[in-house]
């Protein structure tokens, strides 16, 4: 469930022209926004009047916008336009038939897998729109044992999380070789190495690194 207060409602519609007439875009990109959204909706605004919340921040305004799509493999070069030539901060709600897909734009687009409306579950924590802005983007980008650790920065957060992601990524070639050599020296060579970057990923998943 999407948490936002009353207060914060508008489910405005915005034409998509008005995304895409004032963005530089190439003409295939414009294209794609006719292909592949069918609507996009502002459905809540997020500001200090209408939080009621007493710290100011930098940040003054935070959308959430719920995009319909014509087709689940949508073209995400979209949302980063979107998110790139707006002066809000932005949360988007990507809905394909009875799927929903979360997405924001920090340094990069971020994405969480494709799930049933009900299990959508997003909320608003802090007392100024700086801080919920940071827990928005934590609880979409980063997986739920990493949110634990709430000494950490956002971007030192989002640091360790790419560094995982490397890390996962050598493991699964690493596997892949050793599993199709033969040499038993190369194979014992490829498996320690393994071993080692598992270790790493180990302690970088606890966050003790």
């Amino acid at each position: 469930m999407i948490d936002f207060p009353e207060s914060t409602k508008t489910n405005r519609r915005i034409p998509k022209e008005a995304f895409y007439k004032h963005l530089s875009l190439s003409t295939a990109l414009k294209s794609k926004f006719v292909s592949d959204i069918s609507r996009i909706v502002a459905e809540n605004s997020l500001t200090q009047r209408n939080l009621n919340l007493v710290k100011d921040s930098e940040i003054k305004e935070i959308l959430l916008l719920s995009i319909e799509l014509k087709k689940q493999d949508y073209d995400q070069r979209i949302i980063e336009a979107i998110a790139k030539g707006n002066p809000h901060k932005l949360v988007f709600l990507m809905s394909y038939e009875d799927q929903r897909q979360l997405a924001v734009y920090y340094q990069k687009l971020y994405l969480t897998e494709w799930i049933v409306e009900e299990k959508v579950e997003i909320h608003l924590s802090g007392d100024n729109l700086e801080d919920i802005w940071n827990g928005l983007v934590r609880q979409i980008a980063i997986e739920s044992d990493a949110q634990s650790r709430s000494k950490m920065s956002l971007d030192d957060q989002l640091s360790r999380l790419a560094e995982i992601r490397q890390l996962q990524q050598r493991i699964k070639k690493l596997e892949k070789a050793a599993w199709g050599e033969t040499q038993p020296k190369k194979k014992f060579a490829l498996y320690q190495d393994l071993k080692k970057q598992k270790e790493q990923l180990e302690v970088l998943e606890r966050g003790q690194a």
